[in-house]
């Protein structure tokens, strides 16, 4: 096919087989002023056809002769029911030469292969195509559905909302409340965000600083104060209510406690809370503000690690519409925060300490303040030639941090952690990031004091080591640095 055709400059249409499909084209292609041909075997049809004023004309498609007649058009439109008159079409044009654009209908995967092969450039299966149309539809129907839920519980808010996100609460979690607390806005409820634990890692933080998102500590607030209890992206969290009940859940994943939500929306084929928030500031109609639209982008990015896991077309397609209104300066200063000298320090020290076992490598970077710099660190050694898994592990007060980094499709690290050191400690994580917090009197069977910190760390240091190395299935023996 000549590449000199565009479809901006196809103006001329040859329909083949002019059954319901090809009427409705037809009909499409007349009232945008088309010039269009049909050919169809039927005479009746034919005749009915010009009665409405179309260019019909009495053909058999499967004819030689048919490329002949046919040969003037840009595009050529073959939808008999009949496959192998189809599929003869599709050969005669092509045999004589003819560069036009063909559209071929098939009815199954098989047919479609044999178009294909025969030289369609686009083949469609009516039967998907109703499907594909039906799903959509089902989905805007589900989304006015549930956002007619969602905004009854937060018209039955008085006053106030709190959003809790996850604990140590991720770029999704945060995003998420964010959009949350726009929503409600509209609605005239105030919302605080709320969370539990720490803002980690330096992104995290620079993501809060930077667009100027307020958040309280749960232990700064009394949830009795508040109407209505929301939780985004919460799955992997204990309850946290004390008995309160839940007027909006929304999450990518199942929960691990079950809630009794007056509104809930729970959808694991996504992989971004941040990108089913989206879709509802979409419904609502919310005017997108910089603030949440570079919030929501950050979110889907960082769930996903910038659309390289676990990503869905929702995700992208959340991720184009929310990508004119973000502040792009704000977006790459949060992506490329300054490395704290802590952080450096651990990095140091996971540098010096590595143990390396084919592509995997394991470090102890010994007592560390700044446990988020773990992760930092096991994110920067992926990047040495010819690693693909990393763990950095570190001893802060009476507990073991360790944080896990993977580019083997083969291997889910979130697994691996959770195998190694799941009924001893608290693993969390995904098939590429993951982190596992151990008690250290339970992981040793020593209480923590100054004068045995060295004995720790060695007993810590190869017992980690042997077990993530176990896990990871790789075989012990010699090593490299």
């Amino acid at each position: 096919m000549s590449t000199a055709i565009t479809m901006a400059s196809m103006s001329t249409y040859a329909i083949l087989g002019c059954g319901s499909v090809g009427h409705a084209v037809a009909e499409e292609l007349e009232a945008e002023g088309k010039d269009v041909l049909i050919l169809d075997m039927d005479e009746g049809r034919v005749e009915a056809l010009r009665d409405q004023d179309m260019d019909a004309r009495a053909a058999d498609i499967r004819e030689a002769g048919v490329a002949d007649t046919v040969s003037d058009r840009d595009v050529i439109l073959i939808l008999s029911s009949d496959e192998e008159a189809n599929e003869a079409a599709v050969e005669n044009i092509r045999d004589r030469g003819g560069e036009q654009f063909i559209v071929a209908r098939a009815s199954d995967p098989v047919s479609a292969d044999d178009l294909s092969d025969s030289g369609a450039d686009v083949v469609i299966n009516p039967s998907a195509v109703i499907a594909d149309s039906a799903l959509r539809a089902l989905e805007t129907g589900e989304l006015e559905f549930k956002a007619s839920q969602l905004a009854e519980v937060l018209d039955a808010t008085d006053e106030r909302l709190a959003i809790l996100t996850s604990p140590s609460p991720d770029p999704d979690s945060i995003a998420s409340a964010v959009a949350l607390q726009a929503i409600a806005a509209a609605y005239d409820v105030t919302a605080d965000i709320v969370y539990e634990g720490e803002i980690g890692l330096q992104e995290n933080r620079a993501f809060v600083n930077l667009l100027g998102i307020e958040l309280h500590s749960r232990s700064e607030v009394d949830l009795d104060d508040y109407d209505t209890l929301a939780l985004v992206d919460h799955s992997q969290a204990a309850d946290p209510l004390q008995n309160r009940s839940v007027g909006i859940y929304i999450d990518h994943a199942e929960p691990d406690v079950e809630y009794e939500a007056e509104f809930s929306d729970v959808r694991p084929s996504i992989a971004a809370t941040s990108t089913i928030l989206t879709k509802y500031i979409q419904e609502f109609d919310v005017s997108l503000s910089e603030q949440v639209a570079t919030a929501l982008l950050y979110g889907i990015r960082a769930e996903t690690l910038d659309f390289k896991r676990d990503t869905t077309p929702a995700d992208l397609t959340a991720a184009a519409y929310l990508y004119p209104f973000v502040n792009h300066d704000t977006l790459e200063q949060v992506e490329s925060p300054s490395m704290s000298a802590e952080t450096l320090d651990v990095l140091a020290e996971a540098i010096r300490k590595r143990e390396v076992k084919g592509s995997h490598l394991v470090s102890n970077a010994g007592f560390v303040r700044d446990r988020d710099a773990l992760a930092q660190a096991a994110q920067h050694l992926l990047n040495l030639e010819g690693i693909t898994t990393t763990a950095v592990f570190a001893i802060t007060e009476d507990t073991i941090y360790l944080a896990a980094r993977s580019k083997d499709i083969r291997m889910n690290i979130g697994a691996v952690l959770e195998d190694a050191f799941g009924e001893i400690g608290e693993a969390r994580g995904h098939s590429t990031d993951a982190t596992v917090e151990i008690p250290l009197g339970i992981f040793t069977g020593i209480e923590t004091s100054e004068d045995n910190r060295d004995t720790l760390l060695q007993l810590t240091e190869e017992a980690v080591r042997r077990k993530l190395f176990d896990a990871m299935g790789v075989e012990t023996g010699d090593n490299g640095n």
